[in-house]
């Protein structure tokens, strides 16, 4: 099943890729706070698999996918796109909540590892919470461990309560992250989410970072980039990842964009920068924590 064999695994708290990272919460593993997103990376394989390995060679070492995407197709493009880059790179993957029980847990994490073609995955999350019950998807979470098909694991798409029932069920200091739809007009998680995830020394990892492309256009992030030398997919994602236990996964097949989106971590945004943003995207409490 592996490309490398057990040589794919690697002690915790080691760097990978060009830019090293920064810690990845209570797993020990150096993340880059800008990482790969995948989500709809189906429709151009060979694109898809090229912007992955020039954005592995630029330093991004995080790539985030799941078995839902292209119902496996999207694995498949990562399994080939780290074809001999397997040991720069932590894997993240998910499993769908339909499949959330001990066993189909199991079974998943296995059609992942032979899509992804790896022995292991870095990080296993659960994609979003239905009605199987916690226990049973972190028992078959602890037992994946066990056997050394995951190092760690972690949840998406959780509020505040669903968090608290996590960490009494796993124990603290066992959630690797939780993954949330965050960007800079959907500000929501900043009000409970953010802080209790400090609070608890969880990562939050913001997904659709760039609000699916239309942050890029924005005419309001455009003028604030352009007072930065900057661009506007830069500003978006360095507001961000400002904060240490913030990382992003925007998600481009196009290899500019994708280099802009890593060299966005280098950028430094001034105090009048995050002034003019916090007036032009203002943050808004939402009722329940929105999730695409």
């Amino acid at each position: 099943m592996a490309e490398h064999g057990a040589d794919n695994k690697s002690s915790g708290g080691e760097a990978r890729g060009a830019a090293g990272g920064r810690a990845f919460g209570p797993t020990g593993m150096l993340f880059s706070a800008v990482g790969l997103g995948t989500w709809r990376l189906e429709a151009d394989e060979r694109a898809a698999a090229a912007a992955l390995r020039r954005g592995i060679e630029e330093g991004a070492n995080h790539i985030d996918t799941a078995e839902m995407y292209g119902n496996g197709g999207v694995e498949r493009i990562v399994g080939k796109a780290i074809r001999g880059m397997r040991d720069r790179v932590f894997l993240v993957s998910k499993v769908l909540p339909c499949n959330a029980s001990f066993a189909n847990t199991l079974l998943a994490c296995e059609r992942s590892l032979k899509n992804l073609a790896t022995d292991h995955i870095d990080v296993y999350l659960l994609h979003w919470r239905e009605r199987a019950p916690l226990e049973e998807t972190f028992r078959a979470f602890d037992k994946l461990l066990q056997d050394g098909k995951i190092r760690a694991f972690g949840v998406s798409n959780f509020d505040v309560k669903d968090l608290e029932e996590a960490i009494r069920i796993a124990g603290p200091g066992r959630i690797a992250c939780n993954q949330v739809l965050y960007h800079l007009k959907e500000r929501a998680a900043e009000f409970e989410v953010l802080p209790w995830c400090a609070a608890h020394g969880i990562p939050v990892v913001a997904y659709s970072p760039l609000g699916e492309g239309s942050l890029a256009s924005d005419p309001a992030l455009a003028g604030i980039a352009a007072a930065s030398n900057a661009a506007p997919c830069q500003i978006a994602l360095n507001f961000l990842i400002r904060c240490k236990g913030v990382f992003a996964i925007p998600k481009s097949s196009n290899i500019r964009h994708v280099i802009e989106n890593i060299q966005a971590e280098a950028l430094t945004l001034t105090e009048r920068d995050i002034e003019r943003i916090e007036t032009a995207f203002p943050a808004r409490r939402k009722t329940s924590l929105p999730m695409l």
